[in-house]
């Protein structure tokens, strides 16, 4: 049986931070062996247990501010006082080997990408099942402090506004629950019939 060429996807995952987006891109990496992380560029200092390349490519301001006059990002946001970005070269050629592209970025960010990119975008907004929620699985993660934690809930509000600009929604009451669904998601957007590379070719051939 052959298989018919495909160009990728653009899955794009945002949510307020604590939502359980970066829990569900984890699942997912773990299980399709065909999705890519995404990995920003930033102009934030590495946390604990991040290493360049790999969680993201960390860079200076004026390197970053250097690379978007250059055109070299295909989206990027201010977040907390620091740029995240986006290369353009290494996603444009995951899409054209059929790979999908997983991206973690905020509403900012995915605008930027429908702009240019809007046939190969899937946008997917994670929201927590209340704001209480949110706030217990943000001091549950340890990694904040007080001050930290307060903007993050203070910012909240903001993103959640945005939900309506995305494909698709999921309310992440079970996290099991909710990587299926985005997995579903997924397994839908690949088979769009634009998405189908050698469909035409294909089609033709069985009316010869």
């Amino acid at each position: 049986m052959s298989v018919l060429a495909r160009r990728g996807v653009m899955l794009v995952l945002s949510s307020p931070s604590g939502a359980g987006k970066t829990s569900i891109a984890r699942a997912l990496q773990a299980s399709e062996k065909d999705l890519k992380l995404s990995v920003s560029v930033t102009t934030r200092a590495p946390r604990p247990g991040e290493d360049e390349g790999v969680h993201y490519f960390f860079r200076s301001q004026p390197e970053v501010e250097a690379m978007i006059a250059r055109g070299e990002l295909l989206e990027h946001a201010h977040v907390f006082d620091h740029i995240y970005g986006t290369p353009k070269g290494p996603v444009e050629a995951h899409l054209a080997n059929g790979e999908d592209v997983l991206f973690d970025i905020d509403w900012q960010g995915t605008r930027q990408l429908a702009a240019v990119a809007r046939e190969d975008l899937v946008s997917v907004f994670i929201l927590p099942p209340t704001l209480g929620d949110l706030e217990k699985r943000l001091r549950g993660r340890g990694q904040d402090s007080e001050e930290v934690i307060a903007k993050r809930m203070a910012k909240a509000s903001s993103e959640i506004s945005h939900w309506h600009e995305y494909d698709y929604v999921v309310v992440n009451h079970d996290l099991a629950t909710s990587i299926e669904a985005v997995r579903s998601i997924l397994s839908v957007e690949r088979r769009r019939r634009q998405r189908q590379i050698g469909l035409q070719k294909f089609a033709t051939s069985l009316l010869a």
